[in-house]
C-alpha cells in the first residue's frame, strides 16, 4: 500500500526528469517487497524560486527533495530510522542527489484511513 509523494526542488526553468517516478516506484518497491504495482509514487516539482530555507541561500547542488511516506502502519523506534536511513538512500540514488538533501516525512498511518477503490484499508 505504500503512497510516495516525492517533491524535488528543481532550478526554475526544470521539471521532474522523465522516468523519474518509475525508477523510485521499482526502487521502493524492492525495498518494500510490494508485488508488483502495489508501491505508489507521485513526483512533482517545486521551482527553486518558491522554496526558501531562513538566513541561507541555497546553491543549485543543494536543492532538497521531500519525500512523504503513506504506510498502512509505519515502523516505530529503530525499525522506522533504518527505513527512514534505506528510503533516503534509494530515493538519493533514483533521483541523483546527495541523501543529506533527501527529507522524508512520515504521515498519519493510513490503515482505517485511506480507501482503494472504494475499499478501505485494514
Amino acid at each position: 500500500m505504500p503512497i510516495i509523494d516525492v517533491q524535488l526542488v528543481v532550478p526554475d526553468a526544470e521539471g521532474v526528469p522523465p522516468g523519474l517516478a518509475q525508477a523510485v516506484a521499482d526502487a521502493l518497491g524492492q525495498l518494500f517487497a510490494s508485488p508488483p504495482g502495489h508501491t505508489w509514487v507521485r513526483a512533482s516539482a517545486l521551482p527553486a524560486a518558491n522554496y526558501a530555507e531562513n538566513g541561507s541561500r541555497l546553491a543549485q547542488d543543494s536543492l532538497p527533495v521531500f519525500v512523504t511516506l503513506l504506510l498502512a502502519a509505519p515502523p516505530q523506534g529503530e525499525d522506522r530510522a533504518t527505513q527512514a536511513a534505506r528510503i533516503t538512500t534509494a530515493v538519493a540514488l533514483a533521483v541523483g542527489r546527495d541523501s543529506s538533501t533527501v527529507h522524508i516525512e512520515y504521515a498519519a498511518p493510513g490503515k482505517g484511513r485511506v480507501a482503494f477503490g472504494g475499499m478501505l484499508a485494514e
